[in-house]
């Protein structure tokens, strides 16, 4: 009796983990461009990669190899990303692996803040105009901010040694600007919405923002 109950209890606790160790997924996908996700693969033909979204009821994904660097799991890492300058690969498997931690460390220290509000005020300003050539502004100054060198600082870097190495650098420097794009944008979109509601209410009223500065 003793025996049979232990040997239940055993039977229990191991799908209990399993169910856990299935919902954590036991594979990790690392992308080119620097972010990651853990999961469960299901199939790996025709060069392309399907997976277990875990953060969509469990629905499969399926993304081709082109945009995976490597697979992680109690084997190891499985590089994915092949070298070959024929198909736009120009980075070796090394130089692509620091260009992607310079994505992640740009990543978690680049907020782009300063772009928001500026491309917010700046889209808000030219909304209240009514201009026909209002659309354009949040896009534009987005453009615009994407513009400058990002700057790297040590402080912000998860290794000194990366430093060394350029593609790191490219790597920081294209999410840096993508991000400050992004976020310039976001802004600036919010900023024209703000603008032209101004605009409505004050031609509602019988003001034109235009027509009060060419008096």
């Amino acid at each position: 009796m003793h025996s049979k109950l232990s040997t239940n209890l055993i039977v229990f606790f191991g799908l209990v983990t399993n169910m856990i160790f299935s919902q954590k997924g036991n594979d990790t996908i690392l992308f080119i461009n620097g972010n990651s996700v853990i999961t469960t693969i299901t199939d790996t033909t025709n060069g392309l990669i399907s997976f277990i979204n875990l953060k969509k009821s469990k629905k499969i994904k399926t993304v081709d190899n082109d945009r995976i660097f490597s697979i992680t799991n109690s084997k190891g890492e499985e590089i994915v990303y092949v070298y070959d300058t024929l198909i736009g690969n120009e980075l070796t498997v090394d130089e692509m692996r620091y260009y992607i931690r310079g994505e992640q460390d740009a990543r978690k220290v680049i907020k782009g803040r300063g772009g928001f509000w500026t491309n917010l005020l700046l889209s808000a300003g030219a909304g209240t105009t009514g201009s026909f050539l209002t659309p354009i502004a949040p896009f534009a100054v987005a453009g615009l901010l994407g513009l400058p060198k990002v700057k790297i600082e040590e402080e912000t870097v998860s290794n000194p040694e990366y430093l060394n190495h350029d593609t790191y650098k490219m790597g920081y420097e294209h999410e840096g600007r993508r991000k400050r794009k992004i976020k310039a944008l976001f802004g600036g979109c919010i900023g024209l919405a703000v603008g032209l509601g101004t605009f409505a209410i004050l031609k509602a009223n019988g003001y034109r923002i235009l027509n009060y500065l060419g008096n």
